[in-house]
Parts: C-alpha cells; sequence; structure tokens
C-alpha cells in the first residue's frame, strides 16, 4: 500500500510539473535568428522553429517561403513561468526584432518574415497589447510598432536542419545572422 501510495505522489509531482509549463510562439524574421536569443533565457526549457499563421494544414519550408500557405517563420518557447515571465519573454521578443517594419524582417522581406506575436488566450493578449504599448512610448522608435497581435494558430515544427541552425552551422548562421541587417539595425537600437 505504501509503494502505491509513494508512486502515486510522485505520478502526481510529474503532473504537477508538466503542468506549469507555458508555451508562447513568436514570429520575428528568420527564424533562425530567434533561436539563439531564447535558447539563453534562464527559464526557457525548449525551443522548436517552425511555422505558424496559416490558413493550410502543415507547412514546410519550401512552401512556405514559395508564399503558397501564408504561414509566417516562428518559434515555439515552452517555458516555466516561475522563473520568467511571459512579458519577460517578450521584451527579449522585441529585442531581437524590427518592430517598426511591416513588409518582413530586415533585408528578409515577405509575408513569411513578418513579425508577430501569437497569444494562446486573453491574458497573453492583453500582456502582449501592454508591451507593445509601452514600446510605442518608449522614444526609442521614430516610426509607429507595427508588429501584429494574433490570435494563436496550429504551430508545424520545421524540418530538423533548421532546429539549432547556429549551433549546427556556425560560420553560415553568423555570416546569415549579420549579412541580414540585423546585427548592425539591433546595435543602433539597444546597443548590442
Amino acid at each position: 500500500m505504501q509503494k502505491l501510495f509513494l508512486l502515486l505522489a510522485l505520478c502526481g509531482l510529474s503532473l504537477t510539473a508538466r503542468a506549469e509549463s507555458k508555451t508562447a510562439v513568436f514570429a520575428g524574421g528568420c527564424f533562425w535568428c530567434m533561436q539563439e536569443p531564447f535558447d539563453h533565457v534562464k527559464g526557457v526549457t525548449k525551443t522548436v522553429v517552425g511555422y505558424t499563421g496559416g490558413e493550410k494544414e502543415n507547412a514546410d519550408y519550401t512552401a512556405v517561403s514559395a508564399h503558397k500557405t501564408q504561414h509566417r517563420e516562428a518559434i515555439e518557447l515552452t517555458y516555466d513561468p516561475a522563473q520568467v515571465s511571459y512579458e519577460q519573454l517578450l521584451d527579449v521578443f522585441w529585442r531581437n526584432i524590427n518592430p517598426t517594419q511591416a513588409d518582413g524582417q530586415f533585408h528578409d522581406i515577405g509575408l513569411s518574415y513578418q513579425a508577430a506575436i501569437y497569444y494562446g488566450n486573453e491574458e497573453e493578449k492583453k500582456v502582449a497589447a501592454a508591451s507593445k504599448e509601452k514600446l510605442a512610448k518608449s522614444g526609442r522608435f521614430q516610426q509607429p510598432i507595427v508588429t501584429e497581435i494574433l490570435p494563436a494558430k496550429p504551430f508545424y515544427p520545421a524540418e530538423d536542419y533548421h532546429q539549432k541552425y547556429y549551433e549546427k552551422n556556425p560560420a553560415a548562421y553568423e555570416a546569415y545572422h549579420v549579412g541580414s541587417g540585423r546585427v548592425s539595425y539591433l546595435a543602433k537600437i539597444w546597443g548590442k
């Protein structure tokens, strides 16, 4: 009986721990460039790059990059809200995009590269809107903040070769990251 009680208690702890994890989905242009910053945030337990926001079921890189699905490149984060808040994740997001660019991100143009915050519930929507308003009032940007706040849609993980691209292909990633204009823009705006 004690073993059964212990087993049930351990299962309950395991379920409780899993229930505390939350997910967040952000589109910030090229998903390669969004995974690295979030991988270094304490409390983010998993990152997966992929596609969301489109009208078609399923998505792959070929179809998305050819603008056939209306999906955006995005990142799905699993995080522990006891260690990092949704608002803090939004701060990381804002500091890694150009929130004033409507046609894509940096040198990447098109819907698949447009920035967006995908909220999973009304609380996330409210926090995202407040965060966007705070950014707009910061005086840091001369142009309006155009990043959309949209209801979450199904998220489709990208192909394996896109996952952790910055680790698998560091030289190619760095050349792209710098060459896209992202690094110089972020340095100018945030002093990175």
